[in-house]
């Protein structure tokens, strides 16, 4: 018996498929499943009724071909969760609104108080903008109430933000916590960017520039990117946090194949993996 993605044929007997664009689609990826699928004949098609000649053969063909690009396009897509690129790049907007808004309030406030000397070591977050309030005006003061329902949102996109990579990114998020989990994804452009990239690269990634100015110029290469924001590494002695740093980094590639192509926790891995970055932190 031959297969084709249009009917079956045994002998001179013909199985049509129905001329159903999702039905066909189906049948295509059965085929394609299983590998028994034969060139297609469109002269079969003719003789077998599926069609009246190759013109409208190839209208089919070319419908159901398109149907099959929107399910695996939607499928791609899906696989690599581009609603959790979108949430970290939110949260950094917001960032960075916040750090915009808050240096520009402590320039008003300093033109109300002149005695607020630059010089003057300042609290940050909400302690300066409650500092502020003191000897303010309404109009400032209104703004910085803005900017704490800002910093309120902000927290709270950052758990969800933890919460969604330990669901996609379950492996890397046990490692290195959710939030940089996400991160080193939006910067890698994709879990499945991620999932391609050895060590070495996601030891560095979020330090473009100076990986750049190294390639450029001659200095020292960066250690650390993204990776710093895990407290194993910026917890670490300054003389360990390069070997921890690279640790952490092949584990996470690991990690990061693991979560593309299985989508589930490894307990064994995550222990033996741990066990490694914390014996990389540790001795003389």
């Amino acid at each position: 018996m031959k297969s084709y993605w249009f009917l079956d044929r045994e002998g001179g007997t013909c199985h049509s498929m129905p001329r159903d664009p999702g039905i066909l689609v189906e049948w295509v990826q059965e085929l394609a499943g299983s590998g028994v699928a034969d060139m297609p004949e469109w002269e079969w098609a003719v003789q077998c009724g599926f069609v009246k000649d190759r013109s409208e053969y190839l209208d089919i063909l070319h419908t159901t071909a398109m149907h099959l690009a929107g399910i695996l396009l939607e499928r791609e897509l899906k696989a690599d969760h581009p609603e959790l690129i979108l949430m970290v790049k939110m949260l950094d907007q917001i960032d960075s609104v916040i750090n915009l808004l808050s240096e520009r309030a402590v320039e008003w406030y300093r033109v109300l108080n002149p005695e607020f000397s630059r010089k003057s070591a300042l609290p940050q977050g909400r302690k300066l903008r409650d500092l502020m309030r003191e000897g303010s005006v309404d109009a400032l003061r209104e703004i910085l109430d803005e900017i704490d329902q800002l910093a309120e949102r902000r927290s709270l996109l950052a758990k969800r933000v933890s919460a969604k990579a330990a669901g996609v990114l379950p492996n890397c998020s046990a490692l290195s916590g959710g939030l940089v989990a996400a991160r080193l994804a939006a910067e890698a452009g994709g879990i499945r960017n991620l999932s391609m990239m050895p060590g070495s690269a996601i030891q560095v990634l979020g330090a473009r520039n100076a990986l750049f100015c190294h390639l450029a110029t001659g200095s020292p290469p960066p250690k650390h990117g993204l990776v710093y924001q895990y407290s194993g590494v910026h917890g670490s002695r300054k003389e360990k946090r390069g070997k921890v740093a690279r640790t952490l980094a092949a584990k996470l590639a690991i990690a990061a194949r693991i979560d593309y192509y299985r989508g589930e926790l490894d307990p064994m891995f995550i222990t033996k993996a741990k066990e490694a970055i914390r014996s990389a932190g540790r001795g003389p």
